[in-house]
């Protein structure tokens, strides 16, 4: 039972930072706008993240240096993308090589650094209950915002009329103009709750998954979490049953070695990549599914009459 649990726990680890990615990415991309610089914003909340707990001693509030950066990364390509109407693909590929280059540049004075890390809240009697204890009332409070957050958006995007403008936006941007629907605005907010999500991410790994700083420790996490959009079909409950699942497989090198399994730790490490490309390869053969939730005006650029 205890090892289960451990098994548990550590999916848990893994799957949260690619579910507040892709829950972020899902309402960017629900308005219309695609931004591959996921994995720069996350790298730079990472090392923001740690800086800002270093700087003040309190993990919480390195968690709003990464939240604040990633909104500050994502604002940066909204204004290239949205105001300029720079190539969104072109955009947020150069996005993320900033982000890498300029995490490096910031991090170089923490590395090596101990970290401060974001412990789990405990809840008396509760969190002390077997396996469920520390499953349901032991974790951090960053596990129940990505929960909280999954519920959140599947019930605006589906249930209110901000959601219903969202989903307009994305579909068909010139209708939506044309009812009056500030389609730019609409985008931008968007893009700004992605980048904050994926900050957000990104401060998790620094503070609670390694809580160091390691240059390039998103490891391409950012492009797990924009498969997981496309393989949820753009429907955030699936993303949260797919973070956990690509978490899951994630997690699988470190028991297999554990427990002495022949297998090459690098095909072990490429398992996620490979498990993300395969999903991608079988969700591609039911093209009905995939048009059906697919936003229409997806990377389309909008530019308003004046």
């Amino acid at each position: 039972m205890g090892a289960f649990e451990s098994i548990l726990l550590t999916v848990i680890t893994a799957a949260t930072p690619l579910l507040l990615a892709a829950i972020g990415e899902l309402v960017v991309e629900r308005s219309g706008v695609l931004n591959l610089g996921v994995e720069g914003m996350m790298i730079v909340g990472a090392v923001m993240g740690f800086a800002g707990a270093q700087a003040t001693g309190s993990p919480y509030l390195g968690a709003v240096f990464a939240l604040v950066s990633g909104m500050g990364m994502a604002l940066l390509f909204g204004f290239l993308t949205l105001h300029l109407v720079a190539n969104q693909v072109a955009t947020g590929l150069a996005l993320t090589l900033l982000g890498l280059g300029l995490s490096g540049m910031i991090g170089e004075a923490f590395v090596g650094q101990p970290g401060i890390r974001l412990t789990g809240i405990e809840i008396p009697v509760l969190s002390d209950l077997p396996l469920v204890g520390r499953l349901l009332f032991g974790q951090d409070v960053l596990v129940y915002l990505s929960l909280a957050l999954v519920a959140g958006v599947s019930y605006v995007l589906f249930r209110t009329r901000a959601g219903l403008i969202i989903r307009a936006v994305g579909d068909n941007h010139s209708s939506a103009h044309a009812l009056g629907v500030s389609v730019l605005k609409v985008r931008y907010l968007a893009v700004l709750f992605g980048g904050a999500c994926a900050g957000l991410a990104g401060g998790y790994l620094s503070l609670v998954y390694t809580p160091q700083w390691v240059e390039g420790m998103t490891a391409g996490r950012g492009w797990i979490a924009l498969a997981l959009v496309v393989f949820a079909t753009w429907r955030p409950l699936r993303v949260l049953a797919g973070a956990y699942l690509f978490g899951a497989v994630g997690i699988l090198q470190f028991h297999a070695q554990a427990h002495g399994v022949a297998i090459p730790s690098q095909f072990m490490s490429a398992l996620p990549y490979v498990a993300t490309i395969a999903v991608l390869v079988i969700i591609s053969r039911n093209r009905i599914l995939t048009r059906v939730n697919t936003p229409a005006c997806l990377g389309r650029p909008f530019v308003p009459d004046r």
